[in-house]
């Protein structure tokens, strides 16, 4: 089945959509990676999300307003990724979405909203469409995330030793091969914050490191940030920028007036990689496969694999899947599995009673896609090939 992945991450910034052919032979799940197409929200559009993103307030119209807009902004990159990628015979769609907001109270997710009304993608491109991922897990006890560590365990089983997979998006989050998964704090959030503060929202996070390249760490100010309390909590764990957001930033910088710019995002560049190490020390990683937007700080990276003092840091690349596309292939996997009628989470990974089949489907033009064959199984590997170019 050719199916197109959607989402957008925490940081807000672009819509990425990934094609791929998933087949399922026996307990082996193949993707056969056909690239990407990333297309970044326009600026009122980005500046309407930022307005209504948490701590801040919003009304019921505005939200309904940005489930269309986005929605919109979703199916005009699943029409160009269906006819870039796919030659236009792409099958289904499976879009995450854009979270705005991830209801945790005392530990546990009571609720999580993504924008982006299916309805659109499914007009628009005449596909059947899965989304609203998350909640199903949440009604079964879980976190409703990280979703991804389905994809992480059946992807890396077999590697020896204690592979661990971690994305660096806005929020940070690992998988580890015991099914341990959860978000270990910012990634780029409060980097990404910081850099909006100083430019005037005009720019919006530090391009290539170079703000943290040239800062120096400010001890007083990382201690400060290290105390905070979600640190310490046991996994499975889920935050978002609920908690790490520029409010937070700027309460935590009381108290250290006059700190320049590039030394305040040098102390969050070092934040992320002390408590993301840490959390794959603990788990006792022998390698870290890394993806997302962070990677592609180099700063941030040289300081993470210091922190993981001599346990290797590899790009996901180096495995076959390209770090700026591994969220999105994975959410085409879930939605491939939805409509086989087969789990999308680990039990053990988001804390739930029990596994879920995920999401809500949106039909076509042609109706729902079709059935699972009768001998559906749920995977225990997953292949990847060779991708044969991108967009």
């Amino acid at each position: 089945m050719r199916v197109i992945g959607m989402m957008s991450g925490t940081s807000y910034d672009a819509v990425d959509a990934a094609a791929a052919d998933l087949g399922l032979v026996g307990d082996t799940l193949t993707l056969d990676p056909l690239g990407l197409v990333s297309r970044p929200y326009g600026d009122r559009l980005r500046e309407a999300l930022a307005r209504v993103l948490p701590p801040a307030s919003t009304t019921v119209a505005e939200v309904c307003r940005l489930d269309t807009l986005i929605g919109r902004a979703f199916a005009a990159v699943a029409v160009e990724a269906d006819r870039e990628l796919c030659s236009g015979r792409a099958e289904l769609v499976a879009s995450h979405g854009q979270t705005v907001h991830h209801w945790v109270e005392r530990g546990r997710a009571l609720g999580s909203l993504q924008l982006g009304q299916p309805a659109w993608i499914a007009e628009a491109t005449g596909l059947p469409v899965v989304a609203d991922f998350r909640p199903r897990d949440i009604a079964a006890g879980g976190q409703g995330a990280p979703l991804v560590s389905l994809f992480d365990l059946l992807w890396l089983r077999g590697r020896p030793g204690t592979p661990v997979a971690l994305n660096l998006g806005g929020i940070a989050n690992l998988t580890a091969p015991d099914g341990t998964a959860f978000d270990t704090g910012p990634a780029c959030a409060l980097i990404d914050a910081a850099v909006r503060d100083a430019t005037g929202e005009q720019t919006a996070y530090d391009v290539d490191g170079a703000l943290a390249a040239r800062g120096a760490v400010h001890e007083p100010l990382l201690r400060r940030l290290l105390d905070e309390p979600y640190y310490a909590l046991p996994a499975p764990k889920t935050t978002g920028k609920e908690l790490f957001h520029g409010g937070y930033l700027r309460e935590a910088l009381a108290g250290f007036p006059g700190l320049p710019v590039r030394d305040v995002v040098a102390t969050l560049t070092r934040l992320t990689a002390r408590t993301v190490a840490g959390a794959a020390l603990a788990v006792r990683a022998t390698e870290v496969i890394a993806s997302g937007g962070g990677t592609r700080n180099p700063v941030l990276m040289r300081m993470l694999g210091a922190e993981l003092a001599g346990v290797p840091l590899r790009v996901s690349d180096e495995l076959g899947v390209p770090a700026a596309a591994k969220e999105a292939y994975a959410f085409a996997v879930l939605g491939f599995l939805t409509v086989r009628g087969l789990p999308g989470t680990v039990a053990s990974s988001t804390g739930a009673r029990r596994p879920s089949v995920l999401g809500s489907v949106t039909p076509g033009r042609a109706g729902f896609p079709p059935g699972p064959p009768d001998d559906t199984r749920p995977p225990v590997r997953l292949v990847v090939g060779r991708a044969p170019g991108g967009s």
